[in-house]
C-alpha cells in the first residue's frame, strides 16, 4: 500500500506536465528506477493519468553501458513502480545485431534491473544505472564496434 501511495503521489505531481531534464532524472526514484537509465540530453518529459509517458530527447545518441545503446529522440512507455512497460526508443547492441527493449523491471533484492525483448531478457547489475550517462552524437570508435552506418538509424530515416 505505502508503494501505491508514493506512486499515486508522484503521479499528481508529474501528470501531464512537461518538467525539466534534472525533474526527470529526480522522478525516476519516486517510480523504483535508478535515475541513469535515461541519458542527461533530455529535452521535456510528460506523464499522463494512464501512467503512459514521453521523453522527448534533443536529438538522437548512444551511451555506452556494458552494451551499446540507442535512444530514438522520443521515447515511449508505461510506468508503474519498478518497472516500465510497453517500451519504445531505447534499442542496445547484443553481439551484432541492435534489439529493441519493451520492457524494464527492477529487482531491489538482487541489485540487478532486467531489460525485456520481447520473451527473451538480461539482467544488469543497477550500479551501472545510479548515474545520469551522457549521451553521443555518434557511437564511440572503440575496438569491436561497428561502422556509423551499420548502426540503427533513427525512425525519420528509415
Amino acid at each position: 500500500m505505502p508503494f501505491r501511495l508514493l506512486s499515486a503521489a508522484a503521479l499528481l505531481l508529474f501528470a501531464a506536465a512537461a518538467v525539466s531534464a534534472d525533474e526527470v532524472h529526480d522522478a525516476l526514484p519516486t517510480y523504483g528506477l535508478p535515475p541513469g537509465l535515461l541519458p542527461d540530453s533530455v529535452k521535456s518529459y510528460s506523464l499522463a493519468a494512464n501512467d503512459e509517458f514521453v521523453v522527448e530527447l534533443e536529438a538522437p545518441c548512444y551511451v555506452q553501458f556494458s552494451h551499446l545503446v540507442y535512444y530514438e529522440k522520443t521515447i515511449r512507455g508505461k510506468l508503474s513502480y519498478g518497472a516500465i512497460s510497453d517500451l519504445s526508443g531505447i534499442q542496445a547492441k547484443k553481439l551484432f545485431i541492435w534489439v529493441s527493449i519493451t520492457a524494464i523491471e527492477t529487482h531491489p533484492a538482487d541489485g540487478t534491473i532486467e531489460f525485456m525483448v520481447g520473451f527473451l531478457s538480461e539482467s544488469l547489475p543497477e550500479k551501472q544505472f545510479e548515474s545520469v550517462p551522457h549521451c553521443k552524437a555518434k557511437a564511440s570508435a572503440r575496438p569491436g564496434f561497428f561502422p556509423e552506418e551499420l548502426l540503427p538509424l533513427p525512425v525519420s530515416e528509415v
